[in-house]
């Protein structure tokens, strides 16, 4: 069984990456999880984890979050 990430398969970990980040952003904003959800796949943190090079994918919610707070909440 091959278990390493590539950009091949990097889609497989995204959805539940977004989920979780999703229901965060939505209680934080007070917004529905719909709303957070296209914010998210908007937002620059999004573009940097559907790219496996950067290694964002690592990072659980809490971090992700914070990565979207500091880079796309400027916006």
């Amino acid at each position: 069984m091959n278990l390493d990430v590539s950009q091949q398969n990097l889609y497989l970990f995204l959805p539940s990456k977004i989920c979780w980040l999703a229901e965060i952003l939505s209680d934080e904003e007070n917004i529905s999880v719909v709303e957070a959800v296209k914010r998210i796949y908007a937002s620059a943190t999004y573009r940097r984890l559907e790219q496996e090079e950067t290694k964002l994918w690592h990072l659980g919610p809490v971090a992700l979050y914070q990565d979207y707070i500091l880079n796309d909440n400027q916006e």
